[in-house]
């Protein structure tokens, strides 16, 4: 789970702070501390599910501004997945959301 969520994170991040003229975000940027690996593993292994949709929460809204709002139909549908992620109330149930949104923010890189 927690590559999964690093992930997501990271996807998120690129669409948020990568442009074609710089060098590519990698997992071990600065930019990636707040969301590495091991931030999320310690959240997992507390089952703090909402410190997990928290620190998402948060990249998925940098995502959503990149990608021009909910008012864009990449925005309509990442503001869609990001709902359904939200709405997960245990770890078990964040993995198909997160599955969703890795699939959909790869696609649109």
């Amino acid at each position: 789970m927690e590559l999964l969520l690093e992930t997501v994170a990271l996807f998120c991040l690129k669409l948020a702070y990568e442009t074609e003229d710089s060098s590519p975000i990698l997992r071990d940027d600065l930019v990636m501390s707040e969301y590495e690996r091991e931030v999320f593993g310690l959240l997992v292994r507390r089952g703090d599910v909402e410190g997990i949709r928290t620190k998402v929460s948060e990249c998925l809204r940098l995502a959503l501004n990149a990608v021009g709002g909910v008012d864009t139909v990449l925005g309509r549908e990442l503001h869609r997945l990001a709902a359904e992620f939200a709405h997960s109330q245990t770890i078990e149930q964040l993995d198909a959301p997160l599955i969703s949104l890795k699939e959909y923010l790869k696609e649109i890189q």
